[in-house]
Parts: structure tokens; C-alpha cells; sequence
């Protein structure tokens, strides 16, 4: 075992324990390429991606339509996959907290989280132990508490305590509130997809900056914006993800505080939010706005990225065996230092080597 610890940390470490000053530049100008950048990260990444969790939810609703009509042991794996794929989906796009997002509580009403208190998993049993029929219709549902509409609450749904009843007829009440989070859980997709799309809407601000805007006045604030998603993504990934669960100091693993536990997506939900972070700075090419002495900063982040992925390939047991694992548990904490790594790496360096200036997240981190 100590051998293969060793490996990986010569295969994995030294980005994050040998990395660049950062330099701090003259302030970002209006470029063509500053336009294109903006242009990209919208065209490129943004827009598919929600476009594809529009897609993906839609058939989420599908699945839960036809398991609740026809209920078998089929179905229910059929519904369990569409809800990985919708979650997954939505992991790339979760960390573009601007814009349609943001409004109308849509991304508490997606995903309530974190939730230290487990105020979603007290209100998801009253309403299946109560037979809530409000809860089976998705616009009485939407004036309920944002913890009962959501993946989180679906999750429990179709992998809590007594879910093999949606096997067979008993289970009839809990498909219909199924039904109903993944319709609500469809809406907000489908919001979200016509926000990106509205031509008179945060696209035509984020990519075409104006002094009359109340958001992005000029391409340096539109640009520190894209910045600042990515800096706090990765952040969010760490403190709200990844550091909750595993053990510090005396403190021992809590693996049931960890995202999704309960289908096995602890994991693939932290890859989606990275891999969706890394294809925005990538595919936009904003890593490439830096003078020539810092041109080789956006390898060096896609490294890291890289290591993060590395590492992640290594813990394939589910949550509460991976913390008990010597060498995932490893890996673990080796992603811990990844993710710093690449907050620093985009937080101070790039914005530094920029002349930006991304602020404090806008994440409160209390989760309720």
C-alpha cells in the first residue's frame, strides 16, 4: 500500500506543491478577444449544457410517467438511471450561479444543498408518511418548502428507506410525488433553457457589456463574472462537497453527510461539477487572456484538473466504504489538496495575471 501511495503522489503532487507566484497586471481592456472569450463560454458550454439538462429531465419525467403507470422492477432501473443522468447534467451546470439560475429560488428548488439540519429528509418522510396528496401535483408541490421538489428529495424517492415499493401498486402514492418532483425538477430546466436563449436577456449583457447595465457595465466586470464562476465552483466542490464528509483532526468520516449517498453519486455529481468547470474555462479559452509571461497558466490549470480526475478514478466504492479504504480514502484527501490547489490557481493567479478581481463567493454555505 505504501508503494501505490507513493506512485500517486509522484504521479499527482507536484502542481500542488510547487506552484507559480502570482503577478498582478494592468486591468483588463475591451478586446475582440475578451468578446470572443464571453461569446464562447455562452455558445460553446453554457447554452448546450443547459439545453442538454432540459433534454435529460425530460425524459426523467418520461421514466417516472411510465414507472408509475406500469410499475415493475424494470421501471424502477429505468427511473433510477434517468434521475443519474438529470443529476449528473445538472452538476455541470450548477456552478453557473448567474443569471436564470438565480432567480425565482431555482437552484435551491433543483437541489436543496448542503443541508446540515436534514430539514429536506424530516419534511420528504412527512409527506410519504402523511400521504400528502398536495405533494403529488407539481404546482400545489411549488408552494411547498424548496427541500420537498427537488433531486435531493427525488434521490430519497427512488433510493430511501421503502423505495422497492415502487415495485408494485403499494407504492403508488410515492411514484406520483416522484412524478411530481421530476416535472417540477423539468420546469425549471426548461426556464433555465429559455433564459440562456432570450435574446434580450443575461447573454446579451454578459457578452455585450454597457454602462446602462445594473450587471455588467463593462467586459472587464463580464469577465471577472466568468472568473468568479469559476473560482467559486471549485471552492463550492471542496467546502460544500468533498470536506463535509471526510474525517478531520479527531473527528471521524461522516459518509452520510456526503451529497447522494444513498444512489451511489456522491462521486459522479463532484465530477460533473469539475468537468463541467473545466470545459468552461477550456472551451471558452478565458485562461488564454494573460500576458505572455503567464501563458503557460491555463495548462497548468488544466493539469490540476487532471489530477483532480486521477483521483477521483480511484475511489470507485461507494462513500461509506471509500473513507475506510487506505488507499481511496488517500485519494480523497488528495483531491482536497487538488481543489485548493485549483482555487488558488484560478482565484489569485489568473485573476491576477488578468488584472481581475473575482470577490467573495456568492454561496452562503448554510444550506437552511
Amino acid at each position: 500500500m505504501r508503494l501505490v501511495i507513493a506512485l500517486f503522489l509522484a504521479l499527482c503532487a507536484q502542481p500542488v506543491l510547487a506552484q507559480a507566484p502570482a503577478t498582478v497586471a494592468a486591468p483588463a481592456t475591451v478586446t475582440p478577444q475578451a468578446t470572443a472569450v464571453l461569446q464562447a463560454a455562452v455558445n460553446s458550454v453554457i447554452r448546450p449544457a443547459m439545453v442538454d439538462f432540459k433534454n435529460r429531465s425530460s425524459g426523467l419525467v418520461s421514466a417516472m410517467t411510465a414507472l408509475c403507470t406500469v410499475p415493475s422492477p424494470g421501471a424502477l432501473m429505468i427511473a433510477k438511471g434517468q434521475f443519474r443522468q438529470t443529476a449528473l447534467a445538472y452538476g455541470r451546470i450548477e456552478p453557473i450561479r448567474i443569471g436564470p439560475l438565480m432567480e425565482d429560488n431555482r437552484a435551491e428548488r433543483v437541489l436543496f444543498w448542503p443541508d446540515r439540519r436534514g430539514i429536506a429528509l424530516r419534511q420528504v418522510q412527512a409527506i410519504l408518511a402523511e400521504s400528502d396528496e398536495t405533494a403529488t401535483d407539481p404546482n400545489t408541490l411549488r408552494d411547498k418548502s424548496v427541500a420537498v421538489q427537488g433531486l435531493g428529495a427525488l434521490e430519497y424517492v427512488l433510493f430511501g428507506t421503502d423505495a422497492l415499493v415502487l415495485q408494485g401498486p403499494e407504492g403508488a402514492f410515492r411514484c406520483r410525488y416522484g412524478k411530481a418532483i421530476a416535472t417540477s425538477i423539468a420546469r425549471v430546466a426548461q426556464e433555465l433553457a429559455v433564459g440562456w436563449y432570450d435574446p434580450d436577456g443575461i447573454v446579451q449583457h454578459l457578452t455585450s457589456p454597457n454602462p446602462a447595465n445594473a450587471d455588467y457595465r463593462t467586459e472587464t466586470e463580464a469577465l471577472e463574472e466568468l472568473v468568479g464562476i469559476l473560482s467559486h465552483g471549485v471552492e463550492a466542490a471542496r467546502d460544500q462537497r468533498l470536506r463535509p464528509f471526510l474525517a478531520q483532526g479527531d473527528a471521524a468520516a461522516k459518509p452520510k453527510q456526503a451529497l447522494f449517498w444513498r444512489s451511489g453519486l456522491t462521486m459522479p455529481m463532484l465530477r460533473a461539477n469539475l468537468e463541467g468547470l473545466r470545459d468552461l474555462l477550456l472551451r471558452s479559452g478565458v485562461g488564454k487572456l494573460v500576458g505572455t509571461r503567464d501563458i503557460g497558466l491555463e495548462n497548468s490549470i488544466a493539469f490540476e484538473f487532471r489530477n483532480a480526475g486521477r483521483a477521483l478514478e480511484i475511489v470507485t466504492l461507494p462513500v461509506e466504504a471509500a473513507v475506510e479504504d487506505e488507499k481511496q480514502a488517500f485519494a480523497l484527501n488528495y483531491l482536497l489538496l487538488v481543489t485548493q490547489s485549483l482555487q488558488g490557481m484560478i482565484g489569485e493567479q489568473l485573476s491576477g495575471a488578468m488584472g481581475l478581481s473575482v470577490g467573495f463567493s456568492a454561496l452562503d454555505g448554510d444550506g437552511g
